[in-house]
């Protein structure tokens, strides 16, 4: 749809802009910063709205077919062909670059338990060292698939507002009955608070295929209207606080965001869903996802290997990692999405991708060829015939002749 790759892309440059401060700065989630990078200390927004996005874009579909999804087994057999590959390829890289190049984090090296443990996905229930802390987001979502069809037969069923309810009401008695009202994430990636994040861009789904009169609601003043009080909270306790009631800001920011999705999706002649779909920013969303996996190894080795010997710790580093970081994660996420997510998009069978690949393989000799002759080719330079040119045509026009006309 018109416009979400865009605003999937500018979620990822985010998360890549929050990782970069945690490696320049430390002590997080206090502010060790300059004011004017505060900005960037919360990376977090960006997984809920990848989420709710996630469950936005989901349910398109069935939306569209009464809410039947067409069969559970298709659905997460497909789930697992579209991500998994990108996925363990970005897995064995992040290995590499932990195990022989510098660790994820101070808590040393990953093992064999890591690689169990994040080859199977299981790192929200398993503890383990990380081999890439951007990791266990990609679990959380896994998790949300295999919740999807339930979703989904709730929503058909008995209606968007008691999926709501069912999903929403549980976590909201839980985090009231926790210590302090405040329940903590623990040693491992389970945030089980962001469902109602997912099951919001669910039911937001259903808004596309409604009537001329609710896809019309001014959705992006509605979505300024409900992120406004969020981020007035987030400025005004500061990010100690933010980063200790991610529960309750999650939570609450997330109906803002699944607003701000749907202000794209049902304008797509408005300024905003152009913007975003310009070609910079559809083209940089087509990446996202294996931007998202495969940077933060590239900024950690930037940060600790590179960075010490060129550049002060701090507003330097961070500048350092942006300007060198960036690109280098954005040509490795193109090379990635090329070979590992690209191709399991566009073919949907191991039978396909072989013939794929052929074809690939022949227009990139087909254009090495080309080039070559070209190349070889002589270069024309007025006033001499070039070879392929046959001896017996006339001399060409003398210099200083006046040029013919008509």
């Amino acid at each position: 749809m018109a416009g979400l790759d865009g605003l999937r892309g500018l979620a990822a440059i985010y998360v890549l802009l929050f990782h970069s401060w945690l490696l320049a700065f430390r002590y997080f989630p206090r502010n060790t910063g300059p004011a004017y990078l505060t900005w960037a200390m919360y990376g977090r927004l960006s997984v809920v709205f990848f989420l709710a996005l996630s469950g936005f874009s989901l349910a398109l579909s069935p939306a569209g077919n009464q809410w039947r999804l067409g069969g559970a087994a298709r659905f997460l057999r497909r789930r697992a062909w579209r991500i998994l590959p990108a996925y363990w390829v970005a897995l064995a890289f992040s290995l590499a670059v932990a195990l022989f190049i510098v660790p994820a984090t101070h808590y040393g090296p990953p093992n064999h338990r890591s690689l169990a443990v994040f080859g199977l996905l299981l790192q929200d229930f398993v503890k383990a060292r990380t081999p890439n802390g951007a990791f266990w987001s990609v679990a959380v979502e896994v998790e949300l698939y295999l919740l999807f069809p339930v979703f989904l037969l709730i929503r058909r069923r008995l209606g968007a507002l008691v999926l709501l309810a069912v999903v929403t009401v549980p976590v909201l008695l839980a985090g009231l009955a926790a210590p302090h009202s405040n329940p903590p994430e623990g040693d491992t990636g389970l945030t089980w608070h962001l469902a109602p994040v997912f099951a919001a861009g669910l039911v937001a789904a259903g808004v596309v295929t409604a009537s001329t009169r609710l896809r019309a609601l001014p959705w992006l003043w509605l979505a300024a209207a409900a992120c406004a009080p969020v981020l007035l909270t987030i400025y005004a306790k500061g990010s100690y606080w933010t980063g200790h009631h991610y529960f309750w800001i999650d939570l609450a920011i997330a109906p803002g965001l699944t607003m701000l999705i749907l202000a794209v999706a049902t304008d797509p002649t408005g300024a905003l869903t152009r913007l975003l779909s310009s070609r910079l920013l559809a083209g940089l969303g087509k990446i996202s996802y294996s931007l998202y996996l495969i940077h933060l190894p590239i900024l950690t080795v930037l940060a600790k290997k590179v960075a010490p010997h060129h550049v002060e710790r701090g507003p330097h580093t961070y500048a350092f990692l942006v300007v060198a970081g960036l690109p280098l994660s954005l040509l490795a996420a193109w090379l990635l999405a090329t070979a590992f997510e690209i191709p399991f998009q566009r073919h949907r069978s191991w039978r396909a991708l072989p013939a794929a690949a052929h074809r690939t393989l022949a227009a990139v000799a087909g254009v090495h060829v080309a080039l070559l002759r070209s190349l070889r080719r002589p270069p024309f330079r007025p006033g001499f015939a070039p070879a392929s040119v046959p001896d017996d045509l006339p001399d060409p026009q003398p210099e200083g002749a006046p040029a013919r006309v008509g």
